[in-house]
């Protein structure tokens, strides 16, 4: 199967996957994207935003002992190149980072957010990825999925996703 129907089918096989209360993983995933355009972000940022909860797509997330961030950078290496995968695998380790650096990151968290914060190790300080080259990205990336959960905020659309798909594809 051709790369960009198949990312086709894993974007609307996100729609109805409830992780936030409020926006479900389909338009938490445009609306990141529409905050990676506004901020300026490169093609690659802009495709990791959309995509780095496509561990939590039922045709990703095949192993359930996974972590839904290790599925995305395993899923987006393949397919779109290390950087794409590595924004998106970083998401997690770049909130427990911002909850331990930024003192009012946490108060801007979601509920949801907060107890997955939990979940995921809580607040941490270091980081093996704090550092590289792109771990600047990754934060960027962090502070787009935090802002992307408003009910009916704007969102890019399928077919815009698509083609920043097919523009990191054809590099």
């Amino acid at each position: 199967m051709d790369v960009i129907d198949e990312t086709a089918q894993v974007l609307a096989s996100l729609r109805g996957v409830w992780d936030e209360v409020e926006v479900d993983e389909l338009d938490h995933a445009l609306q990141a994207g529409r905050h990676a355009v506004l901020d300026g972000a490169d093609d690659e940022l802009i495709l990791a935003s959309v995509l780095h909860d496509v561990g939590h797509s039922p045709l990703v997330a095949v192993d359930p002992s996974v972590h839904h961030e290790d599925a995305a950078q395993e899923w987006l290496d393949r397919r779109f190149g290390e950087r794409v995968g590595w924004l998106a695998g970083s998401h997690v380790r770049a909130k427990q980072y911002l909850a331990a650096t930024d003192p009012d990151y946490v108060a801007a968290l979601s509920p949801t957010s907060i107890r997955s914060l939990a979940y995921q190790g809580g607040a941490l300080v270091r980081s093996s990825r704090a550092g590289h080259p792109w771990w600047s990205d990754a934060l960027r990336l962090r502070r787009y999925d935090d802002a992307a959960k408003v009910p009916g905020a704007q969102a890019l659309s399928v077919d815009e996703v698509l083609e920043f798909a097919r523009r990191v594809v054809s590099r």
